[in-house]
């Protein structure tokens, strides 16, 4: 099985550390990652992107040109990607941040408020780890029962304070029904 994921939004908006997280997971279930980052000479508030493919066989490029799953934290990532994703694929946008509909009917988008929740529950910064609990629910890219031992892995040691929070985001994320 692969996954071809793709990660876009602006800087400062946790895309390198979402596709970091999922690569890590990717290592500790010994399966084949790449992980591609991508960001703007102005990084907070340019763009950023991030390719990340999980796969059971050798991959060939790390490029991620057409995604199975596209996680849009804002409008201009959305504009730019939605039609990108194959068919059949699934798209996760912060519908917070974004206010349109797909124009598309052949792939599945999941509209989750993760920017007004993160501030609603005292995490500002962590609207792209409530996005990627959606993801892993919806996808099962990876098995959420693992997140937490990822999470220790990616967490520096100096922001373990961070991992109980981080946590949090992902369940609320992965228990979001809208």
């Amino acid at each position: 099985m692969t996954s071809k994921i793709l990660f876009a939004g602006f800087g400062g908006q946790g895309i390198l550390f979402s596709g970091k997280f999922l690569a890590y997971e990717g290592l500790l279930e010994e399966r084949q990652v790449s992980w591609l980052p991508s960001y703007g000479p102005e990084m907070r508030g340019g763009t950023a992107s991030c390719s990340v493919i999980l796969s059971d066989t050798a991959i060939g490029s790390p490029i991620v040109t057409t995604p199975d799953i596209l996680i849009a934290m804002n409008l201009p990532s959305y504009d730019k990607y939605e039609s990108t994703v194959e068919k059949g694929g699934k798209i996760f946008v912060d519908s917070s941040l974004v206010q349109r509909s797909a124009m598309r009917d052949d792939v599945d988008t999941y509209y989750i408020p993760a920017t007004r929740l993160a501030s609603e529950n005292g995490m500002p910064t962590l609207a792209n780890m409530i996005i990627l609990g959606k993801v892993i629910k919806e996808t099962a890219v990876i098995p959420f029962e693992n997140v937490e031992r990822t999470l220790k892995k990616v967490i520096s040691a100096k922001r373990a304070d961070m991992l109980e929070v981080n946590m949090k985001a992902l369940k609320l994320g992965y228990d979001y029904e809208g």
